[in-house]
């Protein structure tokens, strides 16, 4: 656990400095400098690319985890598996590129009618694609071997600075139109080159591969749990199919407002960014071990402390929305995004507190049952946009997210209770809801009564209601946790001590 805290907390440091620049980007040159079509077409280009890298991978985010105890060796080279994480989503890339050409006019005229720039623009996909595929892949190298704290720094603040470029060169006119959409995929290869340097210096890495080292039947496993992955990735993902709907469905304007709404909302999972990287490769040794009051422990531990902290989060985000709009520029057009922080939020909550039931699934020999849930999943997303999005706009895209991890975890959880005896549940869980509901009370209450004062008020006050709000309310959460002790680590924290 010591490794695990000291690089959760470097990752977490790292995320959160992402998320203090993402937030000026987002709030303060995105909506002053690009047109909600424009930001929309980022949105989209970026979610395509993330969601085909992923299915690229063919199963390698979670099978260089899974194996990585059995192909450890002292003397760093790990016999061939770091080339292994090279070679197999190469040829996933390659397949993706084939399946590309061969449907790019059938994308073109999805996009045609709604969303014409992505119609434009589409082809750049491809090396986004590819950039953000090794992106991934140099990090997960990089995580197996306890060091995960430079690639996230590379991937949440690296990546919005060289954006930042882009949007300021294009957004003062230095450069056109085509120029900015080339200089915004370039950022990723930039990123992906610094993991790739950053996994070199390490001196643990050897790409070659050790063909005589995996028998028959390891290769067997090994091959049958990546191509079931492959399936899997789709569960972290379903938010990035919602914007693809968006596009084609509403057009890039409304997938610009939505864009917003949902960094404002993505803000409530980063801390598991961080714990959730860390804790894998500790799980995945624990399963492997079969010492399954571990990985019970493990699976307890971080699912409280998610639910905690992403839902207080999700609070102080909810009760400073308003004053939020009212600061950025146009902030009057996003507004209408305010339903999409909430359905995505709470979706969000859900998401970053049982996600290690995922994990646990996936690193156990019943990971083929994992297909079943991913296909509930992902069907689950497409009726739901479907059937939404032509009803409640952004709004009914948000709600698919949540209606659709719903059903999946309600029937994951109850799987691996089943069959592996974990539980991730635990009576501290329902103490935290029931402490986070009361927070919730006290700030709607006060918004009814000390709020409604100040509606009209200037733009001053506002904030002056808003900061006195977050202010009080920090401090009857932090009594209230000082009186529930929900474990020993946020004790630990509320008395700092280390």
């Amino acid at each position: 656990m010591g490794v695990i805290a000291r690089q959760s907390i470097k990752g977490a440091l790292a995320n959160y400095l992402g998320v203090v620049i993402g937030f000026f980007i987002t709030f303060f040159v995105l909506t002053d400098f690009l047109t909600q079509e424009e930001i929309g077409l980022t949105r989209v280009m970026v979610d395509a690319a993330m969601l085909f890298s992923g299915i690229a991978q063919l199963g390698t985010n979670a099978s260089i985890i899974r194996f990585f105890p059995f192909f450890k060796s002292d003397d760093g080279k790990n016999h061939g598996i770091f080339g292994w994480s090279i070679l197999i989503p190469f040829i996933g890339f390659s397949l993706f590129a084939l399946l590309f050409f061969l449907f790019k006019d059938r994308i073109v005229e999805v996009y045609s009618n709604k969303s014409p720039l992505i119609a434009n623009y589409c082809y750049y996909i491809l090396p986004l694609t590819f950039f953000a595929l090794y992106l991934t892949v140099f990090e997960i190298n990089a995580s197996v071997l306890l060091h995960i704290a430079v690639p996230k720094l590379v991937r949440e603040v690296g990546i919005r600075l060289f954006n930042l470029a882009s949007y300021l060169l294009y957004g003062k006119g230095i450069i056109s139109l085509d120029m900015f959409v080339m200089l915004f995929c370039a950022s990723y290869g930039v990123a992906m080159l610094i993991n790739f340097f950053y996994l070199i210096s390490l001196g643990k890495i050897s790409f070659r591969i050790d063909w005589g080292f995996v028998n028959r039947d390891r290769l067997k496993e090994i091959i049958l749990y990546t191509l079931f992955m492959t399936a899997t990735i789709l569960a972290g993902n379903i938010p990035l199919i919602n914007s693809l709907f968006l596009g084609a469905q509403t057009g890039l304007a409304l997938t610009g407002v939505y864009t917003i709404a949902s960094y404002i909302a993505n803000i409530v999972e980063v801390p598991y960014r961080s714990l959730g990287a860390i804790s894998r490769p500790m799980i995945a040794q624990a399963v492997r071990d079969n010492d399954w009051n571990e990985v019970n422990r493990l699976g307890q531990q971080v699912s409280l402390h998610q639910l905690l902290v992403s839902s207080l989060i999700f609070i102080f985000i909810w009760v400073n929305l308003k004053a939020l709009f009212a600061v950025i520029p146009h902030g009057a057009e996003y507004i209408a995004g305010m339903g999409v922080v909430f359905f995505l939020g709470l979706a969000k909550i859900v998401n970053s507190s049982l996600s290690i039931g995922t994990d646990i699934l996936n690193f156990s020999r019943h990971y083929p049952y994992s297909l079943i849930f991913i296909a509930l999943l992902t069907v689950s997303a497409i009726i739901f946009n479907h059937c939404l999005i032509p009803v409640w706009s952004i709004n009914g895209s948000a709600c698919a997210t949540l209606f659709s991890y719903i059903i999946y975890f309600a029937c994951l959880l109850l799987f691996i209770h089943s069959r592996l005896k974990v539980n991730l549940f635990s009576t501290k869980h329902l103490m935290v809801v029931a402490f986070i509901l009361v927070l919730f009370a006290l700030g709607v209450a006060w918004d009814a009564t000390v709020g409604r004062m100040t509606e009209s008020s200037t733009l001053i006050m506002a904030l002056i209601n808003s900061a006195a709000k977050s202010v009080i309310l920090l401090i009857i959460c932090y009594l209230m946790l000082r009186k529930l002790h929900v474990s020993k680590e946020v004790d630990r924290i509320l008395n700092f001590k280390k």
